[in-house]
């Protein structure tokens, strides 16, 4: 004897349900078929979602290891001989290349992520279009029926 299952809505078939209940104009098969391909957008937009953010978290190891390296050139460099107003002025340098740096990786990030998020939005707004087409379609040929 099999043990129940905790959560028995996924044992169940909802197509063979949907179309035990022959409601006139309806037609299961094409709200399954639509449905099925709802879930299909919605996965591969999360699964671009999920590209998009592995993406940027791999661009975010190797500018902190980019950093890293440069920070400990910066150092070797700013001991090395000379004027106090040449390490000065030098430092002023680093400084300020280091920060447009910081800015130039933080506006490729930002547009990383925004990329990443268009991506997935435009395959919801595909399967939103589709989906509405589907149904102006199945009206269509519901009232068509009828006449």
């Amino acid at each position: 004897m099999s043990k129940p299952s905790a959560y028995p809505f996924f044992e169940m078939d909802v197509s063979k349900m949907m179309s035990e209940f022959k409601l006139p104009g309806v037609d299961v098969d094409a709200i399954m078929a639509s449905q099925r391909k709802n879930i299909e957008a919605v996965t591969a937009a999360n699964q671009l979602a999920i590209e998009g953010m592995q993406a940027v978290v791999r661009r975010q190891a190797e500018i902190l290891r980019q950093t890293m390296e440069e920070a400990g050139s910066m150092m070797t460099e700013m001991m090395t001989a000379g004027t106090p107003e040449d390490k000065v002025a030098r430092q002023a340098e680093l400084v300020k290349t280091a920060f447009e740096k910081a800015l130039a990786n933080m506006r490729e990030l930002a547009e990383m992520v925004a990329k990443s998020n268009t991506e997935a939005a435009n395959v919801i707004s595909k399967r939103v279009s589709e989906s509405l087409e589907e149904l102006k379609s199945t009206m269509a040929k519901a009232a068509a029926d009828k006449r």
